[in-house]
């Protein structure tokens, strides 16, 4: 039988079920999508690929899903750094962003965003920034998969006047992007301190009738927690049940400061978490409770947040320090295993953004969306359990190959559709534009 593509591995883990290792298996693939995966040697015989894929170290995993990031801001990479999160906001990123925020600007940090989480193994993201229309179209152009977030504030910026203009934008991108096979949609308010009742409560309702996720950062900082008290006289996870938006369509980002009540009724509402330790770490925000909440049944993901605050896109790098800091809070040594930190930087991830049916796992009948990851080297070896050597020997210096929906978008480590000369080009000329106006 004919098909597009044959990739052999010495070891394919698909995730689900989780921990499982096939030992030298391939992948079929055609059409964009996994036909069936089967070991090699009946692969050989019963397929005739038009590609076909050798790789005798490595370990093939479905693609990285980084549920939570701001692409863009890969332009203000440590422009402010080791600031509280208010400080680093208000005086810094903010006023950046103001004097900054563009077409121009989104489309070369996006650029530079996909080029960076491409070759770490990442073929889907979750955006929360300006110009998701630019921003989506850079992504799909370079053959990436994305949910674009239709971003909501309470006050103007570049892109928007107030509420309702957010509103009218964000639907014409989620219009926009209907037919494209890489790019969906999720309302994005920023967060409970920024958005006020009256735009969350319209958010609710066009949500539920377009079945759109809602993407917001929610309890991240102590602060954020003593200003909706002071404010709206509730605690803003609180304030979110009232108005209904605490749901399956929920991605709740950060979740540092959840009390026991807060955290049972959050587990039977089916809503999701979204993990980000480092940016979390170095903003020193809090801790999420992470395994109480998976012990809980809650669907927890991971994200890396913006380059602005991480400062990176590295979601290997989130996955060891998300195993290791629930190891040293827990005082227990087996909390979040590796198989677990690996589900949620792929499958809980594309349960969280409504894309469970079409990636996240290595799946027949799922897209094709795979990273091969190169354990031959002295850096990763002996292997005695692969998965552990993902989480804990293995960084994405060690990404080779990256495809989306059948795609090859990295090949021995080179960008397919993406050219790095010039994304290195754009990003030096920002860099001295923007600290030459900063006096940097």
């Amino acid at each position: 039988m004919n098909v597009d593509t044959l990739i052999q591995a010495r070891w394919v883990i698909p995730v689900e079920p989780e921990g499982q290792v096939l030992n030298d298996h391939c992948v079929a693939i055609q059409g964009g999508r996994i036909l069936e995966i089967l070991p090699a040697a009946e692969a050989w015989k019963k397929y005739q690929p038009v590609h076909e894929h050798a790789l005798p170290s490595h370990a093939l995993i479905p693609g990285l899903i980084n549920a939570h990031t701001h692409a863009s801001m890969s332009l203000l990479r440590g422009l402010a750094d080791d600031l509280p999160l208010m400080t680093w906001l208000n005086e810094h990123i903010w006023p950046a962003e103001s004097r900054w925020i563009g077409e121009e600007f989104v489309a070369d940090g996006t650029r530079l965003a996909v080029a960076e989480m491409l070759r770490g193994g990442i073929t889907c993201y979750n955006d929360m920034y300006f110009y998701p229309d630019v921003a989506g179209r850079v992504t799909s152009q370079a053959g990436m998969r994305a949910v674009m977030g239709l971003i909501m504030l309470d006050f103007p910026s570049a892109w928007a006047d107030g509420p309702d203009d957010y509103l009218q934008r964000g639907l014409a991108v989620h219009d926009r992007f209907r037919a494209d096979r890489l790019i969906t949609t999720a309302f994005a308010p920023h967060a409970p301190y920024s958005v006020s009742d009256a735009p969350l409560e319209k958010i609710r309702t066009l949500a539920d009738e377009l079945d759109l996720p809602v993407h917001m950062h929610v309890h991240e900082t102590r602060d954020e927690v003593s200003q909706g008290l002071n404010k709206f006289g509730n605690r803003p996870l609180e304030r979110l049940e009232h108005l209904g938006l605490v749901s399956p369509a929920l991605i709740a980002v950060h979740m540092t400061q959840l009390e026991d009540e807060e955290l049972e009724r959050f587990s039977q509402k089916g809503a999701s978490v979204v993990h980000c330790p480092e940016s979390n770490l170095k903003l020193a925000s809090g801790f999420c409770p992470v395994t109480r909440l998976l012990d809980a049944g809650v669907n927890v993901a991971m994200g890396t947040d913006g380059a602005a605050s991480n400062n990176d896109l590295n979601m290997f790098s989130e996955m060891r320090t998300a195993a290791l800091l629930a190891k040293g809070l827990s005082n227990d040594a087996s909390a979040l295993p590796a198989a677990q930190a690996l589900r949620m930087a792929t499958l809980n991830g594309a349960i969280a953004l409504g894309l469970g049916k079409e990636t996240g796992s290595l799946e027949a009948g799922k897209a094709a969306d795979l990273t091969a990851v190169d354990l031959g080297d002295p850096e990763t070896q002996p292997v005695y359990n692969p998965v552990s050597q993902l989480v804990y020997a293995t960084g994405r210096d060690k990404v080779s190959d990256v495809w989306v929906a059948g795609k090859q978008l990295l090949r021995n480590k080179s960008l397919t559709t993406l050219d790095t000369t010039e994304l290195l080009t754009r990003a030096g000329e920002w860099r001295n534009k923007i600290a030459e106006a900063d006096h940097i």
